[in-house]
């Protein structure tokens, strides 16, 4: 775990990820009668194939397997095992879904259907429009501090997985809703200085006691805007992310400039938001010319 955040810059989230796999590794090793320097291929196929039987997905087996890889590979380089095992378990396939994304008429109706009146309204509006604005992550919305925002220039400083600094352009709709809320009728009506910690001082969103506002805070002021606009099965904070990305590749971003605004490490992970527009143009295409179909 200390190499983890130390060497590799993890997160918190992921190291406790990671912590919650191998504690459940070796569990299962110990049940075996079996630990991690006396397991062999055979055994970790075995842990594998137990992980499908418990009905996981095979993106969470992936995942587990992923984060076991990797802690061999860990203890083979401190010479603490003199093998890698895992290196001959095959990683199960895991099928790629295409993100879906809202259409622009439903952002904006989900956008528009907040009224900012009172300080709650006029935050939830501020964290609507900064997530489809800036495509950023929401534990990257949560951990966005004052000093960090510049509305004058119309940019923030993100910190990603990671630990990864990026800065992101935010538009003008953002950066609107942003002002109504941090002003005195606001961010200023939540905020009481002699009664909360300095990091709560600078964090751009707090909830109504004035403290920062916590990830499982702002997911329940999205699914509340997805309840009233009844998009409750479709709608998630990610679902903005990819939605900010989708519509920037519809209108003629490039995937690399895309890349760069999601922060993502890879430009594959991005490359999946090019798929959704292609499918986008061909449905388009077949409804719309002439000579698309063919004739019944």
């Amino acid at each position: 775990m200390s190499w983890l955040r130390v060497e590799r810059g993890r997160s918190a989230s992921t190291i406790d990820a990671y912590r919650r796999d191998l504690v459940r590794l070796i569990g299962w090793l110990d049940q075996r009668r079996l630990d991690v320097q006396t397991a062999d291929a055979e055994d970790l196929t075995a842990y594998v194939h137990d992980l499908q039987a418990l009905g996981l997905s095979a993106r969470t087996v992936a995942r587990a397997l992923v984060v076991v890889r990797n802690y061999y590979r860990f203890l083979t380089a401190e010479d603490l095992i003199d093998h890698d095992p895992v290196a001959r378990v095959e990683v199960p396939p895991v099928p790629r879904g295409l993100p879906k994304p809202l259409g622009l008429d439903e952002v904006v109706r989900l956008i528009e259907s907040i009224d900012p009146v009172s300080p709650a309204t006029r935050r939830d509006r501020a964290m609507l429009e900064t997530l489809y604005g800036t495509g950023m992550r929401i534990s990257e919305l949560t951990g966005l501090s004052l000093s960090s925002l510049d509305l004058t220039a119309r940019i923030a400083r993100v910190v990603g997985k990671g630990d990864k600094e990026r800065i992101v352009p935010i538009g003008t709709h953002a950066a609107a809703a942003l002002e109504g809320w941090l002003c005195l009728d606001g961010r200023g009506a939540l905020v009481r200085s002699a009664t909360i910690n300095r990091d709560d001082m600078d964090a751009v969103f707090v909830n109504l006691r004035g403290s920062r506002l916590s990830r499982q805070g702002a997911w329940g002021v999205v699914r509340k805007a997805a309840i009233s606009q009844g998009m409750a099965d479709r709608l998630s904070p990610h679902v903005l992310r990819h939605s900010c990305a989708t519509h920037m590749l519809d209108n003629g971003a490039d995937v690399r400039t895309v890349q760069e605004l999601l922060g993502h490490a890879s430009i594959s992970t991005t490359q999946v938001y090019t798929l959704v527009s292609a499918e986008r143009l061909r449905s388009v295409y077949d409804q719309a010319h002439p000579r698309a179909l063919r004739a019944s």
